[in-house]
């Protein structure tokens, strides 16, 4: 082992034995494993397209029977925002009982999350110039003025390579900013606020697809994000982990019977084909928690009720784990893994659509990524795709990870339920 690596153990070795005994590490493990989750389903199902200078992804799961099930598992969004609900609240009272201010607390949340942010944005910034500079790639993106547009040789951020991470961000930057007012709303009603995001969520989708008004669907952005953000504070203020586990295995049944019912289209024929009014080609909510890119409805973008229950079973299965998985992390290997993770996870976040742009400039010219559907050969493939860009990854974590730890926090106590 290099000097560089045996530093990375000596300071691992450090930060787990000053671990506090009340830090409850298996939020720590749930933010680690969720946003290795993402890099790992980005990388699986993307199709890759290089058509005329312009690189992008579809989605395979549209295209492949049965591969919306692993979106069920993997869509772990609302596990990150349950987390996020957790941090802020913990990380608020400790403000709280410094004498610090909400506008402190907002302020150096947004501060940890801006800083490798905007070392990304201006390396893709001058890429960006350069590309435009040395005419290359084709001319995509919003138009800036006359036949100049923002982006060339990829597509804007919702199309993931290599900007997708980027509106994650922004909708949790504004979560952070408005955690104040909604650990306020926690502490006076309860209940009744995540009571009354889920209602608003069944609404919006009841107005949004029934009455012909999908600009209402947007509302749902608010409603289905953040309900798992608002259940993160009952976990931090110790209400959650008290309650009993039919509890938890009532949110699992809850969920998955919830997705069962609404994506299965024997419920949807008792409204004849007015449903096809509601959801255009197929007549019922889609099976997939992600964007197929095939299906004109996404259960994601914005948000659905089907979302909102994938989320609710998910964080239901999180907390029946959470015993087992807790006296795991006492070990020294799992622990010392997950400081690793949460150290870095910023960066590894924002550049590894990145790491997957670079895999496919060197992967293509020899053949790779060439398939256009989820064949044979695409699935032998799908080690390469995500053994080399983990490669890369790790490249560029070792680079740009420094603009992460310069802002870590200290490995503080949090409350144990």
């Amino acid at each position: 082992m290099g000097p560089g690596g045996t530093r990375v153990t000596s300071r691992l070795d450090e930060l787990a034995r000053a671990t506090p005994a009340t830090r409850d590490r298996y939020v720590d493990f749930l933010r680690a494993g969720s946003i290795l989750a993402v890099v790992f389903g980005h990388w699986f199902i993307s199709i890759i397209h290089w058509p005329d200078a312009l690189i992008y992804q579809t989605s395979a799961v549209g295209v492949t029977s049965y591969l919306w099930l692993g979106t069920w598992v993997f869509q772990v969004i609302p596990i990150f925002f349950f987390v996020g609900g957790f941090s802020n609240m913990v990380t608020f009272q400790a403000y709280a009982r410094r004498g610090g201010s909400p506008w402190s607390f907002v302020k150096d949340r947004e501060a940890r999350l801006l800083k490798p942010s905007l070392v990304f944005l201006a390396v893709w910034t001058v890429i960006q110039v350069y590309l435009h500079v040395a005419d290359i790639g084709n001319p995509t993106g919003p138009t800036l003025w006359d036949d100049t547009t923002l982006l060339r040789g990829m597509r804007p951020p919702g199309a993931t390579i290599p900007f997708g991470p980027l509106w994650f961000l922004g909708v949790y930057m504004i979560v952070v900013a408005i955690a104040p007012a909604l650990i306020g709303l926690h502490r006076r009603f309860g209940l009744w606020v995540p009571a009354v995001m889920v209602a608003g969520a069944i609404a919006v989708d009841v107005i949004g697809f029934g009455f012909g008004h999908p600009g209402v669907r947007w509302f749902n952005v608010a409603f289905v994000l953040l309900l798992p953000h608002q259940l993160g504070f009952f976990y931090a203020d110790g209400r959650m982990p008290t309650q009993p586990r039919r509890t938890f295995w009532t949110m699992v049944v809850v969920g998955l019977g919830g997705l069962v019912l609404l994506t299965n289209e024997w419920l949807f024929r008792l409204f004849g084909e007015a449903r096809f009014d509601w959801f255009p080609t197929i007549g019922y909510y889609p099976k997939s928690l992600l964007g197929t890119d095939v299906e004109p409805i996404s259960n994601a973008f914005p948000p659905t009720v089907c979302f909102m229950l994938g989320g609710i079973w998910t964080i239901g299965a999180a907390m029946l784990l959470r015993p087992r998985l807790s006296r795991w992390l006492e070990r020294p290997v799992p622990w010392k893994s997950t400081i690793f993770v949460n150290g870095m996870i910023m960066t590894v976040f924002l550049w590894h659509m990145t790491a997957y742009l670079i895999a496919i400039l060197l992967l293509w010219p020899l053949g790779f990524g060439h398939q256009v559907d989820s064949t044979a050969r695409w699935w032998m493939e799908r080690v390469v795709w995500e053994l080399v860009p983990a490669v890369i990854l790790a490249g560029l974590v070792a680079v740009f990870g420094r603009f992460e730890r310069a802002h870590a926090p200290r490995l503080e106590a949090r409350p144990v339920g």
